[in-house]
């Protein structure tokens, strides 16, 4: 299994990216030398980058990703942003079940997630509106979720999703529409850099 190991804060710097969007609270104190003009394929790529960058998504899954956005109905670029943001993993970060994406993604690899009651544990899982996914009862008590919830509970929770952290269950009211997600990416560079 491949695995992205750049280190996140150097990564993000070499994207001009804010690690809030990854969950990460820390900053770089480095300034980044800006030298030469980037070609319009280098913004394009760019774009491309960051998105797979965000969402922990490595190249094939990401062109696949691509494809099925082409084919459905609508603008290509929203419907690539709306499979992103519905992945299992993604959801879990964004309900604050897990304080990073890439803790998510631990979390729902070591069989702590269920949706609509079955064990899921694909990161890339797709959720459908009317989802319930919640973190399974084994789980729930265990030290280490009521560290996270601690400290992720506060999270702004997006309005396409309802959540009781009480419970730590969620719920998918419908999937996100563009304006919805706010993630710093210019999906029209991506389907550009694609329709070459």
């Amino acid at each position: 299994m491949a695995v992205n190991k750049v280190p996140v804060l150097k990564r993000c710097r070499s994207l001009g990216l804010e690690p809030s969007y990854l969950g990460y609270d820390k900053k770089s104190k480095r300034n980044l030398k800006r030298g030469r003009k980037i070609s319009e394929y280098g913004l394009q790529l760019r774009e491309k980058q960051k998105a797979k960058f965000i969402y922990g998504v490595l190249e094939k899954p990401f062109h696949n990703y691509y494809e099925r956005a082409d084919r459905m109905k609508g603008i290509t670029g929203s419907n690539l942003m709306t499979i992103l943001e519905s992945r299992l993993d993604n959801v879990i970060f964004r309900l604050g079940f897990a304080r990073t994406r890439r803790e998510a993604r631990q979390l729902v690899g070591h069989k702590f997630v269920t949706v609509n009651g079955k064990l899921v544990n694909i990161p890339s899982y797709l959720v459908k509106a009317g989802d319930v996914v919640e973190i399974r009862e084994a789980r729930k008590n265990s030290q280490r979720m009521k560290d996270v919830v601690e400290v992720a509970g506060g999270r702004l929770v997006p309005e396409w999703l309802d959540v009781d952290a009480e419970k730590l269950q969620g719920t998918v009211k419908n999937l996100p529409t563009r304006e919805q997600i706010d993630v710093p990416v210019d999906e029209m560079l991506i389907v550009e850099l694609y329709s070459k």
